[in-house]
């Protein structure tokens, strides 16, 4: 099946307890991208500025990514973001943010692209959203992902957006913030009153909720020893976990707890690095291999 994220692209600047990495390449709509091409094919759109580097176009292409759908605006720059993670790396402070590019006009999905099976509408605004969705024609699964921004902001255009998708990404503060639950187990569960068929609720360090109509699975976050840059983790999540179920012919409860292990074990690997250094040098195998271990670890008799 086709793969395709809409999403931003972004040039960051990541300081952490491990050091500072100036100018790399950013984005949820890359992270997504670069994660998922362990599994399947994806399709990019997206929208930068003439100040984008050729360097990360070709970081893209190299990893497998159809970036036909991303525009190169003259006279605009390109997203940037800076942030400074605690010693924990549990908390962290944006220390400068430039929409430019973002603040324009969105961009176009290519006639080519508008075929796709899976799409997945990165974090951006939710009215944004929706018109990305009517460009594809008849996707097989449609999933997005959120922010508090919006859900302070947009709200309306939110909650009309997750009545025309079938599955929300979101972390668990923006589920409470979200549905007015103060645990997170009841907020996961009203999320499906919202319209989504499932929604996963991202939780960090501890794990992750999946709900659909079936029943609530919850898993732990992989035990990872070295935390060098979160930066993209939940973007990285929601790339193994639809690329994985791009793999699968039928997308049920079953597939969906899978991709959940998938999305976790993906997560895990592009924290061990900053940027997408880790994640785009890694393998299929070796995310199996850590998926055949996590499972191991879950498994009790």
């Amino acid at each position: 099946m086709s793969l395709l994220v809409t999403g931003s692209l972004g040039i960051d600047t990541v300081e952490t307890p491990h050091g500072t990495a100036p100018d790399v390449l950013g984005g949820s709509a890359v992270y997504f991208a670069v994660a998922a091409t362990h599994f399947t094919d994806v399709r990019l759109v997206g929208v930068v500025g003439e100040d984008f580097p050729d360097s990360f176009s070709k970081l893209m292409t190299d990893a497998g990514i159809d970036i036909a759908g991303l525009e190169v605006r003259k006279g605009s720059k390109t997203f940037r973001w800076s942030g400074k993670y605690s010693e924990d790396m549990n908390d962290r402070d944006t220390l400068d943010v430039q929409l430019n590019v973002l603040q324009e006009k969105g961009p176009t999905v290519p006639a080519a692209f508008a075929d796709s099976d899976i799409l997945f509408l990165a974090n951006t605004h939710p009215a944004l959203q929706r018109e990305m969705r009517s460009q594809v024609k008849n996707p097989r699964l449609t999933v997005c992902d959120t922010m508090d921004l919006w859900i302070d902001s947009a709200r309306d255009d939110l909650l009309a957006t997750l009545k025309v998708v079938d599955g929300l990404i979101i972390n668990d503060g923006e589920a409470r913030q979200l549905t007015g639950k103060k645990d997170n187990i009841a907020a996961a569960a009203a999320l499906l009153q919202m319209g989504p068929k499932f929604a996963v609720v991202k939780k960090g360090e501890h794990g992750a909720i999946l709900v659909t109509e079936k029943g609530i699975t919850v898993i732990p976050a992989y035990p990872t020893m070295d935390v060098v840059d979160p930066t993209g983790a939940g973007d990285s999540f929601a790339g193994g976990m639809l690329g994985y179920l791009c793999t699968q012919a039928e997308i049920d409860d079953v597939a969906l707890k899978r991709s959940l292990i998938r999305g976790t074990v993906t997560a895990s690997i592009t924290i061990e690095d900053f940027s997408l250094t880790r994640i785009k040098d890694t393998s299929r195998d070796e995310i199996e291999k850590r998926v055949r271990a996590f499972s191991e670890m879950l498994r009790i008799d």
